[in-house]
């Protein structure tokens, strides 16, 4: 069942802009132009971009609070700004910079305050607190004013207050900024314990592609208001070139690095001891298979490929263009060397 529907979503802001010395000109920014989008019931869903890329205003036109320029969208089976009300029963949304609690009250206050203004039964929000507070681990602040919590306890306090009515999607905007390496652990926990669930739908946007990696099995992708990617994170690795790393640490270096079927030389480092290639057609084991013939191994690892140098990468390609096998694996060789060299990456 498809929860949230967008067809050529767009949104548009007047701007005044300075011309010359005195003059100012009225311009038309499109901050989404034509957004296609369609969610799941359960789906966990990253959306993601660089600033400016639209995908705060796509957050806050499915949420009821800029109204959109152009399109349709539908979250719930409701229009998010004429039925807002109903809507924000059935929906919940975490952003980082702003807060929905109560910041002179103690945390436990406000989640009974949250109780009364969604009007929900006394067991159903006992039942729902009691699950939050022992995934977030709340307990030892909750009787703490808000004003007085760290970042991190009052990002678990901004997740629990989200989430006590039963909403049926949840739209977090950069859940993790600023949290230390503990808070951010526990959250991303959380949100992985509530994605396996499938009971909630989850809408994630942040700059940090660690939480996308790790709770996230569909990634999309936005530049300049437009949809430049929408699939798994398998298939931007794919399309834009990323290929995983074989490192192999060497006894003693060869003469000429090895020439691998499938594989290319991707760099040679500590003097010819350690040889890194990229694999291609053949599979990460097939390559380690024939360096093990071929060279004296110490050692050997395989490095996955790294999502935010792919993302840099499609941001850089024209217009969101795959890149070719050429550009992909720009820098790579394969052919023999007059001795231990590094190649450009």
């Amino acid at each position: 069942m498809t929860i949230i529907e967008a067809c050529d979503l767009r949104k548009e802001f007047p701007v005044r802009v300075k011309v010359g010395r005195w003059r100012r000109v009225r311009r038309t920014v499109r901050a989404v132009d034509g957004v296609d989008l369609r969610v799941a019931r359960g789906e966990t869903l990253g959306y993601i971009g660089a600033n400016g890329a639209g995908k705060s205003t796509t957050l806050k036109m499915l949420t009821g609070v800029l109204a959109p320029s152009g399109g349709t969208v539908r979250v719930c089976g409701l229009r998010p700004v004429p039925d807002r009300t109903r809507l924000a029963r059935r929906i919940g949304v975490v952003f980082g910079q702003r807060s929905q609690l109560w910041w002179d009250l103690p945390l436990r206050d406000s989640f009974d305050l949250l109780r009364h203004i969604y009007r929900v039964p006394s067991a159903e929000h006992a039942a729902r607190l009691r699950r939050c507070r022992d995934l977030l681990d709340l307990d030892a602040f909750a009787d703490t004013p808000v004003r007085q919590l760290s970042l991190g306890q009052r990002m678990r306090g901004e997740l629990t207050a989200a989430l006590l009515h039963g909403p049926e999607v949840l739209f977090l905007d950069e859940p993790t900024i600023g949290l230390d390496v503990v808070s951010r652990q526990a959250v991303r926990s959380f949100l992985g314990e509530l994605s396996r669930t499938g009971d909630t739908t989850l809408v994630l946007t942040t700059h940090d592609l660690a939480d996308i990696e790790r709770l996230c099995r569909r990634l999309v992708v936005v530049d300049h208001g437009r949809v430049a990617h929408d699939g798994s994170i398998a298939d931007l690795h794919a399309r834009y070139g990323s290929r995983r790393l074989v490192v192999a640490d060497l006894d003693s270096a060869p003469a000429e690095p090895p020439v691998l079927t499938g594989a290319t030389l991707h760099r040679v480092e500590a003097d010819g001891h350690r040889l890194v290639y990229a694999c291609g057609a053949a599979s990460a084991a097939q390559v380690v298979g024939a360096l093990a013939g071929l060279v004296p191994l110490r050692d050997i690892s395989i490095v996955e490929p790294d999502i935010e140098e792919v993302v840099a990468r499609l941001y850089r390609s024209p217009a969101g263009e795959p890149c070719t096998a050429a550009s992909a694996g720009a820098g790579l060789t394969g052919a023999p060397s007059p001795g231990p060299r590094t190649s450009p990456e």
